[in-house]
């Protein structure tokens, strides 16, 4: 094992093209607390950091500044892959990880958690998912415009049944309900979320329901899912598209709301770990497989630069809401949300990581689609 000065050395040389200074003044400088801190990040990548940053290892006032960095320095890219990320890399081809029984453990360790956390870091409505900053200036506006573009998407039309796959604690199922006159069906595999979404949703013409994506037989005029396609994974990507393509009508409509990757990669260790257990972001080359002979692309739009925003106003919500919500949770779990939201704040901003909605019908609509922006 190299010694801590050489390997700080090495690491003051990777920093060398980010503008990022190791205990330096800017805001985005990390101060470094144990010396051990260079090792554990060499040998362990993205886990490392994010690991060490929650044990106090080092600081930053700027987490989501100094990812930005880093991400369009290709700093990943120069530090040498452990063999125990290649291994993972192998394996993660051929196994599936988001089985009907490990898919509900994102549910029980993430959403799950609890309302009272969720209900302060987002918008009224708990929209979980990217907002559309588009002409929005808080975060309850891009929210809104979120769900209305997401509805305009679907061209829907009072009357219609529409299926909600993922349909977190109720806000677009609510909103479709009320706004477009549609009958929803909305599935979560979050006890806590089914819960929320059922009284939330009471007396309107919803019904939601605990249930996995593959149970799924019934026939819907229109098909929605916001930020679950991230829990699929990618041994699944077909039997997804073919339960949708199953359960929507001839001439319906579906639209995909979810995170992509730029590249077809093993998911970030640390988020894998700690937030969002057997996850993994979608490429493009992997959703245009999962849809080849079941649908046609009608529109794909990438608002990605807009999760920045989403996920900054989301920290500020969590910080205001920090001095109530500690009661339930210990100074690990503050460091570790904090730097959940601020790097993946960083990511979007240097758009490594992209938001993607993309509509899609099964024969292609007559005459062609237009789509709202």
């Amino acid at each position: 094992m190299m010694e801590t000065k050489s390997v700080k050395r090495v690491f003051e040389k990777l920093l060398d093209s980010t503008d990022v200074t190791l205990n330096g003044e800017s805001p985005w400088d990390i101060k470094v607390h144990n010396p051990q801190f260079y090792q554990r990040t060499l040998n362990q990548g993205a886990l490392g950091l994010g690991e060490s940053y929650m044990e106090g290892w080092w600081d930053c006032q700027k987490i989501d500044v100094f990812i930005d960095k880093i991400l369009r320095a290709n700093l990943g890219d120069k530090i040498k892959k452990s063999k125990l990320l290649m291994l993972k890399m192998f394996f993660l081809k051929f196994l599936n990880y988001q089985t009907k029984k490990h898919s509900l453990e994102v549910a029980e360790k993430h959403y799950d958690l609890s309302n009272e956390l969720f209900q302060a870091m987002l918008d009224s409505r708990m929209n979980y998912t990217c907002g559309y900053w588009k002409e929005a200036k808080t975060l309850e506006e891009a929210q809104r415009a979120k769900l209305k573009l997401t509805c305009d998407k679907l061209l829907l039309k009072p009357g219609m049944r529409l299926l909600d796959i993922g349909c977190g604690w109720g806000g677009f199922a609510k909103f479709a309900a009320e706004n477009y006159g549609v009958s929803v069906v909305g599935v979560t595999i979050s006890k806590e979320q089914c819960h929320y979404a059922q009284k939330v949703c009471e007396g309107l013409p919803i019904d939601i329901r605990f249930q996995d994506y593959r149970d799924i037989q019934e026939k819907f005029d229109r098909i929605v899912s916001l930020g679950m396609f991230e829990h699929v994974g990618h041994r699944n990507y077909a039997t997804y598209m073919k339960v949708v393509s199953h359960c929507l009508v001839d001439d319906g409509l579906f639209v995909l709301h979810t995170i992509g990757d730029n590249v077809t990669e093993v998911p970030n260790e640390w988020i894998t770990k700690y937030i969002f257990p057997h996850g993994m972001l979608p490429s493009a080359q992997l959703i245009g497989k999962a849809i080849e002979g079941l649908f046609v692309m009608e529109d794909w739009h990438n608002f990605g630069t807009d999760y920045d925003k989403t996920l900054m106003s989301w920290h500020e919500n969590f910080e205001k809401a920090w001095p109530t919500l500690k009661s339930q949770y210990d100074e690990r779990f503050y460091r570790m949300w904090n730097y959940y939201l601020l790097s993946c704040a960083g990511n979007f901003r240097a758009r490594s990581v992209q938001l993607w909605q993309i509509v899609l019908s099964k024969n292609g609509l007559a005459g062609g689609y237009q789509a709202p922006r």
